[in-house]
């Protein structure tokens, strides 16, 4: 660890500081309607659509929309990647996507997990990079915000079943956040670098006088999406540890500024639309304190050495002195993968420009465990807020139960429904990753036979790749052939059921939520803009997650530095 990787850290995150207030208030007056400069343009919309904008809806009607559109999308997805070889821009003539790899496709990015169990530049085409992939960047991402927008507003109102129109905050997510933002993004992106084109191919020659195929693309604007909207989709298989994804230091910077951008942005819109400016700061709090902790520790486990190679090989441990750079880019070193892993996990993002997979295995324990969390620690643009405030409403029950007392969150009691609803959003997310990989674990013609490594590692490639599906991150260790019909297909069910089994009780929570009378806040109500309650929530938070994965974790990364410590590796 040095002094330039604490400075590199440190003024990302006083900029990430400076950043989220800002967007935090546009978003509110987004959502409140105040913001309005393509009004024109946003009417047309509505009477193209068929949309009555002033109509709001309560929860029920919310969830249908939300799922209808997401349907209809997923199989819009599904349908152009089955007939890319007849469609436009496509000039390396790529034929039509398999079914199983072009279903795990479509319900990946309709899921905003963007799992990519295919090699984008020689799989996909122009129009579907475009068309399909790009277009669920914007979309996937603007369903999650208007869901955690529609839990602000139930938590927010007071007896009424109303909390918003799902066209509506959809549309004016799109129209006046992601395009905006992801139009100058794009534009800086260029400037530095990036590609943004529809040329064919380049076939060049290399120094030994070889032949290599440069892949190009309308990449700078797929780019800019993937990572404000936490996509995290590769326009190329190397993600943004790729040159044309991820040039120079500036797009790096800006690529990890703009995973949190947003999320972090949220935390104060809660604040302001629930009139608690202090609560949305408490809950900014707990993510900050997860967020800082998990990359300390990714950060002093990969500027480790090898422990094998520790006076062993004189060469090679001069090479490992300065940490452990197996899947690193130079450019980028040891401090800023070791915060780029942090953020894509800590976020439901998925970009890499390392690979985790050739991370030590307690460098690789904290990417997967952010991941079991429940993407929450700042999560995906909308989820991770709403997935906040379901444990929020834990803390609170437990507070209450503490102090033998009705528990109330900002002037509403939490009843039993809630508790419910919020214990249902919980347990799916382990039944999903538990389930499926002690399955995958134990079918040998099944999960076994796409593991590059065995013992506990391969556990962990399996526990990695379905906890990144049912928690709609997208990112791999990379030492997991996916691209087969099981895993495209049961990893395509758990992004499924990791985001919309998870969105309906979140709904159905700010349904039961707006119809509460609000009550005066009283000395008695336990306060949630407190340290004490961000204590609170980060012990929750830490205590479910260490009971429902510990003891996949200990058979897995845990158990592999122990027996690392003694000289014994797997391969």
């Amino acid at each position: 660890m040095t002094l330039n990787g604490w400075l590199q850290f440190l003024v990302y995150f006083v900029v990430l500081l400076v950043c989220i207030r800002p967007i935090g208030v546009y978003m509110m007056n987004i959502f409140n309607g105040k913001v309005d400069f393509l009004r024109p343009f946003e009417s047309m919309l509505y009477r193209i659509c068929g949309v009555h904008s002033t109509q709001e809806m309560e929860w029920r009607e919310y969830t249908v929309a939300m799922l209808m559109f997401s349907v209809v999308s997923l199989i819009l997805t599904y349908l152009i990647e089955r007939t890319q070889q007849f469609l436009p821009w496509n000039p390396q003539h790529l034929g039509a996507v398999a079914p199983d790899l072009a279903w795990n496709t479509a319900v990946s990015f309709t899921t905003n997990t963007n799992w990519q169990a295919y090699t984008p530049e020689s799989t996909m085409s122009y129009f579907t990079q475009m068309a399909a992939l790009a277009y669920h960047n914007y979309f996937s991402a603007a369903v999650g915000i208007a869901v955690a927008i529609a839990l602000v507003r139930g938590i927010a109102r007071h007896e009424t079943r109303l909390i918003g129109n799902f066209w509506v905050d959809i549309t004016r997510t799109c129209l006046y956040l992601l395009l905006p933002i992801c139009i100058v993004f794009s534009l800086i992106l260029v400037s530095q670098g990036v590609v943004q084109n529809l040329h064919s191919y380049v076939t060049t020659q290399t120094l030994d006088h070889g032949t290599q195929i440069i892949a190009q693309g309308p990449v700078a604007s797929q780019e800019a999406i993937k990572m404000l909207g936490t996509n995290g989709g590769g326009f190329f298989n190397a993600n943004s540890s790729h040159p044309f994804e991820n040039p120079t230091p500036l797009t790096n910077f800006l690529e990890m500024l703009s995973i949190f951008l947003i999320a972090g942005g949220l935390t104060v819109t809660l604040g302001r639309m629930t009139g608690s400016r202090g609560h949305g700061w408490a809950v900014f709090a707990c993510m900050s304190i997860l967020f800082v902790a998990g990359f300390v520790v990714t950060y002093w486990a990969e500027s480790q050495p090898h422990p094998l190679l520790r006076g062993v090989d004189q060469r090679a441990s001069i090479l490992q002195s300065g940490g452990n750079m197996e899947g690193k880019e130079a450019r980028f070193g040891v401090s800023e993968s070791a915060l780029f892993a942090t953020l894509t996990t800590d976020a439901s993002c998925g970009a890499v420009n390392s690979w985790h997979d050739s991370f030590t295995p307690m460098g690789g324990l904290i990417p997967l465990a952010n991941i079991m969390l429940g993407e929450i620690v700042f999560g995906g643009v909308g989820s991770g807020l709403y997935g906040m405030l379901v444990y929020v409403v834990l803390a609170v029950f437990i507070a209450g139960l503490m102090v033998g007392r009705t528990p109330e969150y900002l002037g509403k009691k939490i009843d039993a429904f809630d508790v419910k609803m919020a214990m249902l959003y919980v347990l799916i997310f382990p039944v999903l990753i538990l389930t499926f990989s002690a399955v995958s674990a134990v079918a040998p013609q099944m999960g076994l036979s796409s593991l590059t490594n065995h013992g506990p590692h391969g556990l962990s490639e399996v526990l990695y790749a379905f906890s990144s599906a049912a928690g709609n991150n997208g990112s791999a260790f990379a030492g997991l052939n996916a691209n087969t019909h099981w895993y495209n297909i049961s990893l395509g069910f758990a992004m499924l059921c990791g985001r919309f089994l998870m969105i309906v009780p979140t709904l159905a929570l700010a349904g039961n939520f707006a119809q509460k009378k609000s009550a005066p806040i009283s000395p008695g109500s336990f306060p949630v803009h407190s340290t004490l309650f961000t204590i609170l929530l980060t012990g929750v938070i830490l205590i479910v997650g260490a009971l429902t994965f510990f003891p996949a974790l200990s058979l897995g990364p845990v158990l592999e530095q122990l027996l690392l410590q003694h000289g014994t590796l797997f391969s």
